[in-house]
């Protein structure tokens, strides 16, 4: 808890949600939630006004605001404001790192506040909505962030200037303190916060050169390392305002299906059980704490009807599939003449490659907090779009947007889940708090069923690839038909996202592969199915990558190639940036020496949302014939790499996730169309005993940074799969590897 936070006056937090440390089932570990909704409240204080920069609000220590991303305190302190929410992989270190490079400050005196929902000051200019995904928040905010910093710097400077009559040009900025070497003088950020509030704030300020950097590129230490490891960190799990009403709510067996009738009679009799309702989503049961509240859930009995759900199991729908894959689709990609390749080819090779349907499971199961009290809405959430799920309080509570206050919370993982275009989630809470008739905050808090079983997954996808080779080796067609379901018909992201039939999210990494290919072809086939469906980490990079690189790697072991000197050949000298990411690849796992006995070596290379990744894998078996990953190498390409630290750790978290899926994850539907999987027991996560040795190289470049949140999740399957069809001789066209059980 930053010292702003302490020092926010009491007057700023609405009496009936001052936040305890008293939990539903007893007292909390985390102290630190006295005063989580004055922490809140702060977050509106540095918004951009023209002109002059503003003084802090009263109750406050004057503090010198000059935009809308940076707050400066008389302690020195330099809050700054991330519009992009931080769910483990990053932006609250990386944007910060802008900020205090271009203003000097030392990295001790920097703190970092997530912005409430304000579309007009925290728009993200890729998406024309606030939210975050598709790894854009350090592409969108790269430039802005290092200009709100260089302007705080510059008016500091300038209030300095003016204390001790001298030209700005003659202070320097080292660290947080501001000298002029030729009088001797110094000062603080802090000491001339007041001053710095009454002038004007240039709006184009001078930038930093990359070799003027003392930040950017260097190891700083992540701002939220520290307090998530302690407890100290708020999720929104941990509020507990008072007065709280707990929810849970129990979904349908089957998508589609509605409430048909409700027996909660013995619901309510459950000690601390307030009410049980009816809701469009399903049955929500309210009660004093969460121990009642999931023990009245338990003993709800609800009749559902199913006359418009979704009844076909995942074998029903993967042959529906791959009857249309069967066919050209429509075409993404059409290059040459591929029929004609392939029918002159001295040698064809076909494969058909199944994916299934892959839940986020995310630590922290989907949660908010909404209050309903005279006319206005207040709302906490670790709300990924804040634009939509703005919109979707709004509509359901029929208010205008002007009484909505959402505030957003630090979320315990997402992989994509918390980011829904129809805002489905938030509209879900809101409704469940509508429906209890008061005006006491409600915490609607998914299980971990809740979760695995809610649907908005990766969808399934059928690939059908036909490759063809001549008789010197070279591949000369490539045919790549898919079928998949587009999760973005009828959101509010179709027009963007779907171009004369082309859904481009669906063909992603298919549609650009870099290979020097004369005859290729990609074509789409986009599925109608009743399983709402969602991106997840690397959206559709994760199974077109996949049959990209196993596909390819079977085309060059055929014509007998090297799988690195092969995709080098396929590259030629267009494409640098793949080039170079593979070639430092291979220099990684070259340099660790042979391959050690009962173990082979895939590679994969992959680029998504702009940043370029190659992988080698390292695989034996782990002596119950399923493979066991020793070794990962890992080399990246993101641009100007603002936080080495950072960046690896996404890699390795990227990978850590993508292994656990493409090795154990399937959600499967059973006859009837009940999924078959409900807990961790069945849809399990790498366990840390199964975390290989990776190692991350991060290139140095000069162009503008890209996300790294994502693309280390895409090459990784495919490497594995590749290693391990170089050590079995068997290809892996169905996944997960390790196949699902009962």
């Amino acid at each position: 808890m930053t010292d702003l936070t302490r020092t926010m006056a009491a007057a700023d937090v609405p009496d009936d949600l001052a936040i305890h440390n008293v939990s539903g089932n007893g007292v909390s570990r985390r102290g630190f939630l006295i005063g989580s909704a004055a922490a809140a409240a702060t977050l509106m204080v540095g918004v951009y006004l023209p002109g002059k920069a503003r003084a802090a609000s009263a109750g406050m220590d004057p503090a010198f605001a000059p935009n809308a991303f940076v707050r400066v305190a008389t302690d020195s302190t330099v809050t700054v404001i991330i519009k992009h929410i931080e769910f483990g992989q990053g932006p609250a270190t990386g944007l910060s790192t802008l900020v205090a490079d271009e203003m000097d400050a030392d990295w001790s005196q920097i703190h970092a506040e997530l912005a409430p929902a304000n579309t007009a000051k925290y728009v993200n200019s890729l998406f024309g909505v606030q939210g975050t995904g598709g790894s854009t928040a350090m592409a969108n905010s790269y430039s802005q962030m290092r200009k709100a910093g260089a302007a705080a710097r510059t008016v500091l400077v300038q209030a300095a200037a003016n204390r001790w009559q001298v030209e700005p040009g003659e202070i320097t900025v080292s660290k947080g303190v501001i000298r002029h070497t030729a009088s001797g003088q110094q000062t603080t950020f802090g000491e001339v916060a007041s001053d710095a509030a009454r002038l004007e704030v240039p709006q184009q300020p001078t930038l930093k050169t990359p070799d003027q950097f003392t930040l950017i590129g260097t190891d700083v230490p992540k701002l939220d390392s520290r307090p998530k490891s302690t407890g100290e960190q708020r999720f929104t799990q941990d509020l507990y305002p008072d007065n709280l009403v707990v929810a849970t709510i129990v979904h349908p067996p089957r998508f589609g299906a509605t409430v048909a009738s409700v027996n909660d009679s013995k619901a309510r009799k459950i000690a601390g059980v307030i009410a049980v309702r009816t809701v469009p989503m399903g049955v929500a049961v309210y009660a004093e704490n969460t121990y009642a509240a999931l023990r009245g859930r338990a003993a709800v009995e609800v009749q559902w009807n199913a006359a418009n759900a979704e009844t076909r199991s995942t074998v029903e729908m993967e042959k529906t599939y791959s009857e249309a894959a069967k066919k050209p689709g429509l075409n993404a990609r059409n290059d040459g003449d591929v029929e004609q390749s392939l029918a002159s080819a001295d040698t064809v090779i076909e494969a058909e490659y199944f994916f299934p349907f892959l839940a986020h499971a995310p630590m922290e199961t989907l949660d908010a907090v909404i209050q309903f009290k005279d006319g206005k809405v207040t709302a906490w959430a670790g709300t990924q779009i804040q634009t939509l799920d703005m919109g979707a309080l709004a509509g359901v509570f029929g208010v205008d947007k002007a009484n909505v206050t959402l505030y957003t919370e630090y979320a315990g993982g997402s992989f994509g889940r918390r980011a829904q275009p129809g805002g489905d989630f938030m509209a879900e809470a809101a409704m469940v708090t509508k429906a209890l008739g008061s005006d006491r905050p409600v915490k609607l808090m998914w299980t971990r069923e809740n979760d695995i079983q809610g649907g908005r997954y990766r969808p399934l996808a059928v690939h059908r690839l036909r490759g063809g080779i001549d008789k010197n080796g070279n591949i000369t067609g490539w045919d790549q038909q898919i079928a998949v379901q587009s999760f973005m018909k009828g959101t509010a992201f179709e027009s963007a996202m779907i171009k004369d039939g082309i859904d481009s999210s669906a063909v992603e990494g298919s549609r650009e592969l870099p290979y020097a290919i004369a005859n290729l072809r990609v074509g789409q086939h986009l599925m109608d199915n009743g399983v709402p469906t969602l991106w997840w980490r690397s959206v559709e990079h994760t199974h077109n990558a996949y049959a990209n690189e196993t596909f390819l790697d079977q085309l060059l072991e055929k014509a007998g190639k090297d799988p690195v000197d092969g995709r080098l050949a396929l590259l030629g000298d267009s494409h640098p940036r793949y080039r170079g990411v593979l070639e430092e690849v291979a220099a990684m796992a070259g340099k660790a020496g042979p391959v050690p006995a009962g173990r082979e070596r895939g590679v994969a290379l992959h680029k998504s949302f702009n940043t370029y990744v190659a992988q080698i894998a390292e695989v034996s078996d782990n002596g119950n014939g399923e493979p066991r990953v020793n070794r990962i190498w890992c080399a990246v390409d993101c641009g100007v790499p603002v936080n080495p630290n950072v960046i690896r750790a996404q890699m390795e978290g990227g990978i850590g996730f993508g292994i656990g899926a493409v090795l154990y994850d399937a959600i499967t539907l059973s006859d009837g169309g009940h999924v078959e999987q409900t807990n961790f027991d069945r849809y399990r996560s790498l366990r840390i005993h199964e975390m290989p040795d990776i190692e991350v190289s991060v290139i140095r470049s000069t162009e503008a940074p890209t996300g790294v949140g994502e693309p280390g999740t895409p090459p990784s399957g495919p490497a594995i799969a590749n290693a391990w069809r170089r050590l079995t001789g068997h290809s892996v066209h169905r996944l997960p590897l390790v196949p699902v059980t009962a």
